[in-house]
C-alpha cells in the first residue's frame, strides 16, 4: 500500500495549522470544529497551497501539482452530486479510467442508474459520491464528514458498508469527522486536532486506554473530573475533588490532574455500604438524566455519565431526580495532565 505524507503548516483566521502525518490505510482526523481538519483535506487536495511543507505520495511531491494532476478522489460532506444529472452520468463525471458499470455494481447502485440525487436516499446518495470519487482511479481518497448528512438509522449501517470498503480497498485514506465514535469504527488510527494542533494520534483503543490529556480524553467519551493529588499511599493517588470529596487512581501523578472513568466502567446502584474499600470510588449523586441508546441507557449522577442496560436500569428503578451510587474501581480511573 501507498504512504501518503503531509507535513505543512498553513495560516488560518485564528491560529496556524501545523500538521505532520503519515497515512497508509485509513486515518481519521477528529476535533471540534474549527479545528482545521478540513483545511487539511483542501492541502492535500491541492485546492490550498500551504505556506510551508507540503505533500508527497510513496516520496514523490505533490507540491505545485493541481488538483486534477494529484490522483486524489474526494467525498465532500454534502456529497456535492449534481442533480440534474443520473446517476450513472454523475458516476460517469470526471471518470479517469474506472469502468462506470462495475463501480455500479460495486456499489450496489445499478439499478438506480437513471435515477436523478434528488430521487435517492441518504445512504444511496453516499455510494454514488463514492463511486464517482473512485472513477478517478485515484491513489489517496479524502472524505470530508462522511457520515454527518445521515439521519441515525441509516448512519449504523452505512458507518458498516464504509467500514468493510475502506479495508477492501488498498489506498491510503483520510477522512475527518467531528465524531469520535465514527474515528474509531472507520479508521485504523485516529488523531485528534485541536486549533491546528495534532494532540494525540494512534490507534482508536490506545486513544482510550491512554488519553494524551484531558481534552483527548473528554472527546473520546470519558467523564473528566478536575482536582489535585495528595500524598501517594497504599500504591494508590488520592485525588481530592473540586468539591472536596476524595478518588482514587493506581496512576501515579503529582499536582493538578484530570480524572478520567469512561462511562462504562461505572457501576450504578441505589444504595451503598461504608466498607475499607480504598480501591473502590463512589460518587453519591442525584439522577439528572437517563438517554436510551439502542439497549444501553446513559444515567447522569451527579458529574458522572455512567453506561447500564436497558434491564438495569429497569431493575434498579432509576427515575430523574431520585438518589444513586455511581462506583467505578481505582484500576480502571486514569490520571491525565490538564
Amino acid at each position: 500500500m501507498a504512504t501518503l505524507r503531509a507535513d505543512f503548516a498553513l495560516p488560518l483566521r485564528t491560529f496556524e495549522l501545523d500538521v505532520a502525518l503519515e497515512v497508509a490505510g485509513t486515518v481519521a482526523l477528529v476535533g471540534p470544529s474549527g479545528a482545521g481538519k478540513t483545511s487539511v483535506l483542501r492541502v492535500v487536495a491541492g485546492l490550498v497551497e500551504p505556506a510551508r511543507g507540503g505533500v508527497s505520495l510513496d516520496g514523490v511531491s505533490w507540491d505545485g501539482l493541481p488538483p486534477e494532476q494529484r490522483r486524489v478522489g474526494l467525498v465532500f460532506q454534502d456529497y456535492a452530486l449534481f442533480p440534474h444529472l443520473s446517476v450513472r452520468a454523475n458516476v460517469a463525471y470526471g471518470a479517469g479510467g474506472r469502468p462506470v458499470d462495475e463501480l455500479l455494481e460495486r456499489f450496489r447502485i445499478a439499478h438506480l442508474a437513471a435515477a436523478r440525487p434528488g430521487r435517492l436516499s441518504g445512504g444511496e446518495r453516499q455510494r454514488v459520491a463514492l463511486a464517482r470519487a473512485l472513477a478517478r482511479d485515484p491513489a489517496v481518497l479524502l472524505l470530508d464528514e462522511p457520515l454527518a448528512a445521515l439521519d441515525a438509522h441509516t448512519k449504523t449501517e452505512v458507518r458498516h458498508e464504509l467500514a468493510e470498503l475502506l479495508r477492501g480497498l488498498g489506498l491510503p485514506a483520510l477522512l475527518v469527522t467531528h465524531d469520535y465514535e465514527d474515528a474509531a469504527a472507520l479508521a485504523d488510527e485516529v488523531g485528534v486536532l485541536v486549533e491546528g494542533r495534532l494532540r494525540q494520534i494512534g490507534p482508536p483503543a490506545e486513544l482510550v486506554a491512554r488519553p494524551g490529556d484531558a481534552f483527548v480524553a473528554s472527546f473520546t467519551g470519558a467523564n473528566l473530573l478536575r482536582g489535585r493529588t495528595e500524598p501517594r499511599a497504599g500504591g494508590l493517588t488520592t485525588v481530592r475533588l473540586e468539591d472536596g470529596s476524595r478518588v482514587f487512581s493506581v496512576d501515579e501523578a503529582e499536582g493538578a490532574v484530570g480524572v478520567v472513568v469512561y462511562p462504562w466502567e461505572v457501576a450504578v446502584a441505589r444504595a451503598h455500604t461504608d466498607d475499607a474499600d480504598s480501591a473502590l470510588n463512589v460518587v453519591r449523586g442525584e439522577v439528572s438524566s437517563l438517554v436510551e441508546v439502542a439497549n444501553r441507557v446513559r444515567v447522569r449522577i451527579g458529574p458522572l455519565t455512567a453506561e447500564v442496560t436497558a434491564a438495569s436500569a429497569e431493575r434498579l428503578e432509576l427515575s430523574r431526580g431520585g438518589v444513586a451510587y455511581a462506583t467505578f474501581k481505582a484500576t480502571g480511573t486514569r490520571l491525565v495532565p490538564l
